[in-house]
């Protein structure tokens, strides 16, 4: 299929900037693939479209300052960097690791500069300039370095202290405190656990506590998987085909109680609802791996998923799924267009721009049966 393909006109002004005043009040378009009937409800509502019988799986994965503003001390040239993913422990392996921890130093990081990076230069970061990164050798990825850090503290807490939200590029921010604060609260969802992301899993950003009593007391279950999120998530798709894109690698976890649940609910016949593309990317790499043996449709474990959904994928975890608005001709609307068929999706994005839904990661969301 063409790129081309996947290409929707969106006002600019329907990019939301910030989130929306309350968590939990977010419009939902509700799309049944099935018919191509199109519902207008909010987010609160997911209650009534999910039963005892089905299960929702949502992505822990908790989001880190890892956008650091700093120097290099010998120019005083500015320098910013974006720390991706802790380094693995096989230097000739640039994959990330779940079993490379964020209390490592090594990170694979991308640099922006007014200047060409080489092997051997540092950068200092923080207002009495604490931590050090020396760039030890290139990667693969355009901008990409391994770097060590050097600091007399936990590198966490120095990140807490002044590290950034890694919002996504569309996302305009001045850099004030005011923003940062914003930021820190709600570009996380309620339930983020695993640090490691440098972008939120965003569909689970409308959730609140109110929703997940509701949906208690009905009875729904609810699991998780990690899937740290890298910034590939906001890379678009260049090439004429979509067949010919690479993902990027992304390090994810599908404990033993996750994968038990699943199997239980699929033999059951009840519904998996997946909260997000990251959400839907893990589980169908691990169905993948298991494809149906001994009567799974998933089982328990860690890797990096590269895996890429397009029509005509055919989904074997999946049922249903809330996603927020994507961006054209990216991987995101590609997922959902096989899921849901481009035509409908196009269709029902139409709508969504003719009824002033916000769009991208602060903003509404939709559901799809």
């Amino acid at each position: 299929m063409k790129t081309r393909q996947f290409w929707y006109p969106l006002p600019e002004r329907l990019i939301a900037q910030h989130p929306a005043e309350k968590r939990g009040t977010e419009k939902m378009m509700v799309l049944h693939r099935a018919t191509g009937v199109v519902e207008h409800r909010h987010i609160a509502d997911i209650v009534e479209y999910i039963t005892a019988n089905d299960l929702l799986v949502v992505n822990d994965t908790k989001v880190f300052p890892a956008r650091l503003i700093g120097e290099w001390p010998d120019t005083h040239g500015a320098v910013e960097l974006l720390m991706v993913n802790a380094a693995p422990m096989d230097a000739d392996d640039e994959r990330p690791s779940m079993t490379a921890g964020t209390d490592s130093l090594r990170w694979n990081c991308i640099i922006g500069s007014g200047r060409k990076c080489r092997e051997g230069q540092v950068a200092s970061f923080g207002p009495k300039g604490e931590l050090k990164a020396t760039l030890l050798k290139p990667l693969s990825g355009i901008g990409m370095w391994q770097v060590e850090f050097a600091c007399s503290r936990p590198l966490m807490d120095l990140l807490d202290e002044f590290g950034r939200t890694p919002v996504p590029p569309y996302v305009k921010r001045e850099g004030t405190a005011e923003e940062e604060k914003e930021d820190r609260e709600r570009y996380q969802t309620i339930y983020a656990r695993e640090v490691g992301s440098v972008a939120a899993p965003t569909a689970g950003l409308h959730f609140t506590p109110e929703i997940f009593a509701a949906l208690d007391a009905k009875g729904v279950k609810r699991v998780a998987v990690t899937l740290h999120v890298g910034p590939g998530t906001f890379r678009p798709v260049k090439a004429e085909n979509i067949e010919d894109h690479q993902m990027d690698f992304e390090a994810f976890t599908v404990p033993p109680e996750t994968a038990e649940a699943i199997n239980e609910c699929k033999a059951r016949g009840g519904r998996v609802f997946c909260v997000g593309s990251t959400t839907v990317r893990t589980l169908e790499t691990v169905a993948a791996a298991v494809d149906g043996k001994d009567g799974r449709v998933v089982e328990a474990g860690s890797g990096a998923s590269d895996i890429f959904i397009y029509p005509p994928y055919r989904f074997r975890v999946c049922d249903c799924m809330l996603t927020n608005f994507h961006l054209p001709q990216s991987t995101l609307l590609m997922m959902i267009s096989a899921l849901a068929g481009r035509e409908r999706v196009l269709c029902s994005y139409a709508l969504a721009v003719r009824n002033n839904y916000m769009f991208f990661s602060y903003g509404d969301c939709m559901l799809i049966v």
